[in-house]
């Protein structure tokens, strides 16, 4: 038997746009809630939120069999973190601060096994491989790993055209709030300047056939990325969301 069929690498791959949720709060029975809400992607975060590996693939496993697919963003775009990432069962990664072309190249043996890549040969004992019961899986994984890189400064962004030349990154994702602060805009990633640089670069990733992502939480700005390109958009977040609705409801009943 071959690795699943990655549904959210299809999607992108025939040129489908897919909206997500950002999940931080580290809990399977969330991660099982926002995977019904009805989004196509939900992202487990372990550069901010609380998850080390075994996190991961519980959530990994609440979501399994759910109409969404599971993104897990690294911490680090480590070879060891990628491989345990990948043995835990993620078919599409997500890897922050990605500031070179040889970075991204580095990711992308990271995720295939040799003689293509690097990735470690443990599938036997690994979830992603059913423990050992998909017979093919050695064969067919690398075909279904979705790789999105992460930038996220100047200095990514300054490489940003060689990255695109990059075989096996399947999309290339700008991370607004460590962008403005980078620009010297600390906290405020609607600055102009910050804004013009985000749609001039997914404009350019949209154009090289990648797929073009960013987080926006604000529906106005997500209708701008969207006429700029964004296939891969990330429109809620579980913390945000919670606390928002907590607050509105605290603010209406609980008045001193």
């Amino acid at each position: 038997m071959n690795a699943p069929e990655n549904k959210l690498k299809s999607a992108l791959d025939s040129g489908k746009t897919q909206f997500g949720c950002w999940f931080n709060l580290a809990d399977t029975i969330g991660a099982e809630i926002v995977g019904r809400a009805g989004f196509n992607w939900v992202l487990i975060d372990a550069e901010h939120g609380p998850n080390g590996i075994k996190d991961i693939a519980i959530q990994l496993q609440a979501l399994e069999g759910l109409p969404t697919s599971a993104v897990v963003r690294a911490p680090v775009g480590e070879t060891w973190v990628i491989k345990q990432i990948l043995d835990a069962g993620a078919q599409s990664l997500f890897i922050p601060m990605v500031e070179t072309v040889e970075e991204a190249r580095n990711l992308v043996a990271a995720v295939r096994y040799p003689p293509i890549g690097r990735r470690g040969v443990g599938a036997f004992v690994a979830r992603a491989a059913q423990f050992g019961t998909l017979s093919n899986y050695l064969q067919s994984a690398d075909e279904q790993i979705c790789l999105i890189v992460q930038l996220e400064t100047k200095t990514g962004l300054s490489a940003l055209d060689d990255i695109l030349k990059v075989e096996g990154i399947d999309g290339v994702f700008i991370g607004p709030a460590d962008l403005a602060a980078d620009m010297g805009y600390l906290g405020n990633p609607k600055a102009d300047e910050v804004q013009k640089t985000i749609l001039n670069a997914l404009e350019r990733i949209s154009a090289s056939g990648k797929a073009a992502g960013i987080l926006s939480l604000d529906d106005q700005d997500t209708e701008v990325y969207l006429s700029s390109g964004a296939r891969f958009v990330g429109v809620a977040s579980d913390v945000l969301t919670l606390n928002n609705a907590l607050r509105a409801k605290a603010e209406k009943w609980c008045k001193t």
